[in-house]
């Protein structure tokens, strides 16, 4: 029997390495940023998880022949500076958890924990490279150039702000109990939806995502949609939400500077509170080593909140050390108004007691390092 066993095991392992692969993978990021106003007071604070959230997952693949695979993801993100999970202890694999099958004919369906098209088509520009999207965040600005602003009255619910990463690019927000479709590739163009399940007997739509994305492209050009509404049980019993549709583009000069646009339209649907958003910006690739990218963002609350409104600009200077390891420089600038003359300014990624600036104007200013496995 032990004999019998041991080639079993020798057997199914041998089956498995050459059928199935396994990859670990992770994004670590830290650095040193100074905050100008925070509450009235300046402050120097340590940060991790800016120019890319730390993470580690486990991605897989079985080959089930004729270049079908089934496929899957596990991803856990956590703060690096004392190890514990994100958002909370216990939430091992939160990030993303999914399995699926995936076909080079029919495209890709999977089932669990998944981002909505907000984050892959207009974030990632339908691929995940990291210069084939449409916000500056991805190739330079980090959490900090994603949209925050003086709007906390938007009121998303469970937000760290109310109003943190509302447009969803960021990938701070994820959708349980979703089915996603993926199509393949139609000479440079995808498309794919998403439906999240409410979980709520006998009312179908209450607490329910919908979500699609369409991309194209070709050459250096690249452009992108997305719409994604998410309805939340606090938010006429589920019936209201928050509401994003956008499109970006992005074309790459030669390979020195790759320049982007972006436009964003959030929502919600209960308060009819709105935010437009537009960017745009540049990644110039100065040497295989050194590349700088700059971008400005201006955002605009309706009535509903008062009329704010943020200029925002983000740019950073960083040095290769390797393909996977970076060092880098970075600076934000923001200024807000509105109709109340006390409005203040608030860049995303700073939470807790008195994140915002007691006055109009933000800045802050970071020293960082990241690497990836």
């Amino acid at each position: 029997m032990t004999t019998f066993a041991l080639v079993s095991v020798s057997l199914f392992a041998a089956n498995a390495q050459a059928q199935s692969s396994v990859t670990l993978f992770g994004f670590l990021d830290a650095g040193v940023t100074y905050v100008s106003n925070q509450g009235g007071h300046s402050s120097a604070r340590m940060d991790t998880g800016i120019w890319a959230p730390n993470l580690f997952g486990l991605k897989g693949a079985e080959d089930l022949g004729g270049g079908n695979k089934a496929i899957f993801m596990l991803e856990s993100q956590f703060e690096l500076a004392n190890g514990s999970s994100i958002p909370d202890a216990g939430s091992l694999f939160s990030r993303q958890a999914w399995v699926g099958l995936s076909s080079p004919i029919f495209g890709d369906l999977t089932a669990g924990n998944q981002h909505d098209f907000m984050w892959e088509s207009l974030l990632f520009g339908g691929f995940h490279d990291q210069n084939a999207g449409f916000d500056g965040a991805l190739s330079y600005g980090g959490f900090y150039n994603f949209r925050q602003g003086p709007f906390a009255a938007l009121g998303i619910p469970d937000n760290p702000t109310g109003s943190s990463d509302f447009d969803r690019m960021a990938g701070s927000s994820r959708v349980a109990n979703s089915i996603k479709y993926k199509s393949p590739n139609f000479s440079g163009f995808t498309f794919g939806a998403l439906y999240g399940f409410g979980q709520i007997a006998g009312d179908f739509s209450s607490g329910n995502t919908v979500s699609f994305g369409a991309n194209y492209s070709q050459g250096p050009f690249a452009i992108g949609a997305a719409y994604t509404e998410v309805k939340y049980p606090q938010m006429n019993n589920g019936h209201d939400g928050i509401r994003n549709y956008g499109f970006g583009a992005h074309y790459d000069f030669g390979g020195v500077v790759l320049a982007n646009v972006l436009y964003t339209n959030t929502k919600n649907t209960l308060t009819g509170a709105r935010i437009d958003v537009g960017q745009i910006g540049a990644n110039w690739f100065i040497t295989s080593a050194w590349t700088f990218g700059a971008n400005y963002e201006y955002m605009k609350g309706n009535a509903a909140l008062q009329n704010n409104k943020a200029h925002q600009v983000t740019s950073s200077l960083m040095y290769w050390l390797s393909k996977r390891t970076a060092i880098y420089a970075e600076g934000v600038y923001q200024y807000a108004s509105g109709d109340n003359p006390t409005t203040g300014a608030w860049i995303n990624g700073l939470f807790g007691t008195n994140a915002a600036s007691s006055g109009h104007s933000q800045a802050l200013g970071r020293l960082g390092m990241t690497t990836t496995f």
